[in-house]
């Protein structure tokens, strides 16, 4: 949608249920970006979020479908091995900063201003606005990939200290490698800024899809012919590898490239210049330090616990990279495509006028966190308890077997505990950005890292061996100690950020009746399971998830919940016309 369309609700919307605002005046001190005139605020409000939702979603479904495949293939030929060690700590640098810059200081620092200025008409300032950003990042990428590269002996020590030997030269390898495929998706986050705030959505987000697909074409060519060699043989596997990071920098190219004809047609006429002066290129450098560090320091917990694996044999690291691979889809389907799609809208809302801010924005907030909760309550169950099914039917291939899939497993698992916090924590973050404050959420992230930090040196390391298990199920404790730190920032976050705009959160009837739900499903569940007995894992994912969803959803609906019928609904409707 461009910027003088008005967006239509359509179907998507359906699925976000009635926009519940909690009435109330706000308490505490409110800290509101200047009004805009009312014509020119008043514009952006009239787009609905849901439809944006609703593309960012498609967008990370079709991106992600095909992460989960190229996770397939890597399960294929590398397995749990060293090479595939090597790889997953090696990877670490790009997406840290693609995860630092495009989810995180370029979202919450260049989005607010650059989208305030197209509420308000004020067009060319945006483009003048955009063209700097771009400019100073070009300049910071630069600098950034040379010092990498040269650099990239000591990141070794800094992400995977433990490795030794062949091992650890590879991973040197391969981080060089990485570096300027890392630069060209922080300019790739660039454009799905613009896009963003042009609501443009769906490109933005399905654009990874041809890094993807890079990737998997390189792995594929260099591992098809030495398929049959064993995945201890560093010497081959480590080529294979190496060509497949080779393959993720191309893909990079890509990826930045898809975006860009949209992006320079959005913008019109390339002014390429850092305008430090002007004042709203300083607003975005001002917000983005905080951001950067916030999600930086986000991004650090990912390095401590990949640090940590590092010690705790082969397959470690492995299993982080797999488990993360699954658990970031809930993330990235419920989490970031609503978070995404109201970062723009409540940037908008708080340009109006001081008094209906706080009430916009808890009517926004509430909304969003209910359309979440609603597919990331079974989200978390289903990792925890089906966690098997999915691992099994995904990755369960060549080189990766039965034992595999119990440690991913069980690694999940930890990982689930923080599934809900972490998705929650990115509503209440935008809300937090919307209204221009960066520095509280940075505070809460700091401890975040402290805490999970602690934790998780405290639950892979000391504790195993105190349990008298094997040293390698310390990999549980990494991911379980980081959703229990994940709990104490949301809940820091939402504190604070009910003294300033008033109560915010999902009421606990509408929690419990998901939860409950979520439970009873899971139980049916694992009573399919059992009757199944050994079977293909991707017959049991099918017989065993489908009937998991349905009676999670029929629960729901039956119990009344207006966002659960919805998208019952919708789906009846879809039949319906297909003469089912």
């Amino acid at each position: 949608m461009g910027r003088d369309e008005e967006g239509e609700r359509g179907e998507a919307d359906l699925a976000a249920g009635e926009r519940v605002a909690q009435v109330g005046a706000a308490t505490g001190e409110f800290h509101a970006p200047e009004a805009a005139p009312p014509a020119a605020a008043s514009k952006p409000q009239q787009r609905g979020s849901g439809r944006g939702a609703f593309l960012v979603g498609a967008g990370i479904l079709l991106s992600r479908v095909v992460g989960v495949i190229r996770q397939r293939v890597f399960a294929y030929f590398l397995g749990g091995g060293d090479a595939m060690d090597a790889f997953n700590a090696a990877f670490r640098i790009p997406n840290f900063l693609q995860n630092v810059f495009g989810e995180g200081a370029l979202s919450a620092s260049f989005i607010p201003v650059y989208a305030r200025l197209l509420a308000r008409d004020e067009d060319e300032e945006a483009d003048r606005v955009a063209w700097a950003v771009f400019t100073l990042l070009a300049l910071v990428v630069s600098v950034m990939v040379l010092a990498g590269v040269l650099a990239s002996p000591l990141l070794i020590n800094a992400i995977a200290m433990g490795f030794e030997g062949e091992k650890r030269d590879l991973t040197e390898r391969l981080v060089r490698i990485f570096f300027p495929g890392a630069g060209l998706l922080v300019l790739s986050a660039w454009c799905l800024g613009v896009l963003n705030s042009h609501r443009r959505f769906f490109l933005s987000y399905t654009a990874p899809v041809v890094w993807n697909l890079a990737l998997i074409a390189a792995l594929a060519w260099a591992g098809w012919p030495v398929r049959e060699t064993p995945t201890g043989n560093l010497d081959v596997w480590g080529r294979v590898a190496a060509y497949a990071a080779w393959g993720s920098v191309v893909g990079s190219a890509l990826q930045f490239a898809v975006q860009l004809p949209t992006v320079l047609m959005l913008l019109r006429r390339a002014r390429l210049s850092p305008r430090l002066a002007d004042v709203h290129v300083r607003t975005v450098l001002r917000n983005f330090l905080p951001v950067f560090v916030s999600r930086g320091v986000v991004q650090i917990s990912a390095f401590v616990d990949a640090w940590l694996a590092s010690w705790l044999g082969t397959g470690a690291v492995a299993a982080l990279g797999y488990a993360q691979s699954l658990y970031t889809l809930p993330v990235s389907l419920f989490g970031i495509s609503v978070s995404a799609a109201e970062l723009p809208e409540m940037s908008s809302a708080a340009a109006g006028e001081q008094s209906e801010v706080a009430e916009k924005l808890r009517g926004r907030l509430t909304a969003g966190l209910r359309q979440v909760a609603l597919f990331i309550v079974p989200s978390a169950v289903a990792l925890f308890t089906l966690g098997d099914v999915m691992v099994g039917a995904l990755y369960q291939t060549g080189n990766f077997g039965r034992a595999d899939t119990v440690y991913v497993w069980a690694v999940l698992a930890g990982s689930a505990v923080g599934l809900v916090p972490s998705t929650f924590g990115r509503l209440y973050s935008s809300t937090f950005y919307a209204l221009h404050d960066t520095r509280t959420p940075l505070r809460f992230a700091v401890l975040h890292v402290a805490l999970a930090t602690v934790l998780g040196y405290l639950f892979a390391l000391p504790l195993p061996p105190l349990l008298g298990i094997d040293q390698r199920w310390g990999t549980v404790g990494l991911t379980l100690s980081a959703g229990l730190a994940g709990w104490a920032e949301l809940l820091l976050l939402r504190r604070r950020l009910n003294a300033r705009i008033g109560r915010t959160g999902v009421a606990s009837s509408f929690a419990s009746k998901l939860w409950v739900s979520a439970a009873a499903s899971a139980a049916l569940a694992w009573g399919l399971r059992l009757l199944l007995g050994d079977v293909h894992p991707i017959f049991v994912a099918a017989l065993v998830l489908t009937p998991y969803g349905l009676l999670y959803f029929g629960l729901t609906s039956l119990w009344g919940v207006p966002e659960s019928r919805a998208v019952v609904g919708r789906f009846t409707r879809i039949l319906r016309r297909r003469g089912v």
